[in-house]
Order: C-alpha cells, then sequence, then structure tokens
C-alpha cells in the first residue's frame, strides 16, 4: 500500500483554495468551490481540500492541527516568505531534539500545518 492522498477540511472553499494555490504554491489538479473539493499535486500524495457545510461532523476537523508537514529545503527563507505574504506562524522556525527544524503555519480556516527541513 501507498499513502494516496491527505484530506483537509474548510468551511471556506473559495479562500481555502487561494490560499493554498497562489500562496503556497500548490498545484491544481481537479475540483472547486461549486464541486465542493479541490485536489491538488503535492507530492507523492495528494492533498484534498474538503467543504464542510452546516453541522456535518467533520466540522470538528476544521481549524486543528492536521498533523501534516512539508518539506522545505531552507526553512527560515520560506519562513520569512510566507510570512511576508501575510502567512501567520505560530513562531519562527524551531531546531528539534532530532536536529531538524520546524516551523507551524495557520491556513485561512484556522487549520494548522508544518513546514519541516530535515537535518543534514
Amino acid at each position: 500500500m501507498r499513502l494516496a492522498a491527505v484530506r483537509v477540511f474548510v468551511r471556506d472553499l473559495v479562500s481555502a483554495q487561494l490560499f493554498y494555490q497562489q500562496t503556497l504554491g500548490f498545484k491544481l489538479k481537479h475540483g472547486d468551490a461549486g464541486a465542493g473539493y479541490c485536489v491538488f499535486e503535492a507530492g507523492a500524495a495528494d492533498l484534498v481540500l474538503e467543504s464542510v457545510v452546516g453541522d456535518a461532523p467533520e466540522l470538528a476537523l476544521v481549524g486543528r492541527f492536521t498533523g501534516l508537514s512539508f518539506v522545505a529545503a531552507d526553512i527560515r527563507a520560506r519562513h520569512a516568505a510566507l510570512s511576508a505574504a501575510g502567512v501567520p506562524f505560530s513562531g519562527a522556525p524551531e531546531q528539534q531534539p532530532w536536529g531538524g527544524w520546524l516551523a507551524t503555519l495557520v491556513d485561512p480556516a484556522g487549520n494548522q500545518l508544518q513546514l519541516v527541513q530535515y537535518p543534514g
């Protein structure tokens, strides 16, 4: 088996699509707000944004730590560029005990994602 996709839930798919596509730079494969989902190329697996409407059970999954990490070759430069573009971060990149670096950013829905720079 292999990982095919990860799903992130949002209330406003229009603003989320703009953020992931224009600000973070992911390439849209298919879907849009009218379809209720967007699929982006994100390396080995697809990143799927799904719109949550009303009081669907997935509403509990909006605005939380997602556990998703995206590789940044130079995390400090990426953090600076995204911060300058208005992306909120919980703080500056921090070196981890295992030698890598992490920085947590927040999408328009309040979902927390991480940038990771591996050691070496």
